[in-house]
């Protein structure tokens, strides 16, 4: 009877004692390695959703993302929408005006005296058929839509004071915080070309009066005329080039 030589199947990985010896006296090749299936990974979209991850999503993705089932419950994605909530919540805060308001003479203590604590207010006393009225309001509506969260009000001067004189007119009062900080008497008090720079440097010299509702209210005095005088270069530049524009026509 010949000599046989059975091999039996085992779970793959198993090995018998003599299997073992005869592998150390060098009879059996080495045992293959146990087959093990790679770490589970998460993909790159599930692994990745970190805050710069996040800020390239535009509005409208972000608004899929809250519709995609697989992120409903991340807990990173609702704490980045609730902190993107208290922000909005914060710039919503700044009070916005943009224009010159009119108000009468039973405004005034509203609208001047008891505005918060943070505006600036820049209230006009003026009369109709005054053309240094006009020439003041007009820089005056300008700088209203430079700086929206500075308000901006024009009152008939004697709605405002009784037997206000017109040889004052116009007249430019500054209130913060209930109290005047400041007044300007007459077109010439703002240079010898009354233009809206010149108007926002004048008001600017003692106080930060001027704000455009994307800074601090509680920037300085200094920044402010930086901002000023800065948009000042960007229209004299602007002002020079329509200038060459037009005359190489």
């Amino acid at each position: 009877m010949g000599d046989y030589h059975f091999v039996y199947k085992d779970v793959e990985g198993a090995s018998t004692q003599w299997d073992d010896i005869q592998r150390k006296l060098g009879n059996l090749p080495p045992k293959p390695p146990v087959f093990k299936p790679a770490p589970f990974t998460p993909s790159e979209d599930q692994n990745s959703k970190d805050k710069d991850w996040i800020d390239d999503k535009t509005q409208d993705e972000l608004d899929d993302l809250e519709d995609d089932p697989d992120l409903n419950d991340d807990r990173f994605l609702q704490e980045y929408r609730m902190k993107r909530l208290a922000e909005m919540r914060e710039v919503a805060k700044i009070v916005r005006f943009g224009s010159v308001i009119p108000i009468s003479g039973s405004d005034f203590v509203r609208e001047v005296s008891q505005a918060p604590e943070d505006i600036w207010v820049v209230v006009l006393l003026y009369k109709d058929g005054y053309s240094g009225c006009q020439i003041l309001l007009q820089c005056l509506e300008e700088l209203a839509t430079k700086y929206p969260a500075t308000k901006f009000v024009k009152i008939i001067s004697t709605d405002c004071i009784p037997n206000y004189p017109d040889c004052n007119l116009p007249t430019v009062l500054v209130y913060n915080n209930s109290a005047l900080k400041s007044n300007y008497v007459g077109l010439h008090s703002f240079g010898r070309r009354c233009t809206p720079e010149g108007v926002a440097l004048t008001l600017c010299q003692s106080d930060p009066v001027l704000n455009d509702g994307y800074s601090r209210q509680e920037q300085s005095r200094e920044a402010v005329l930086d901002g000023v005088r800065k948009r000042f270069l960007e229209k004299v530049v602007a002002a020079h080039e329509d200038d060459d524009g037009s005359s190489s026509d």
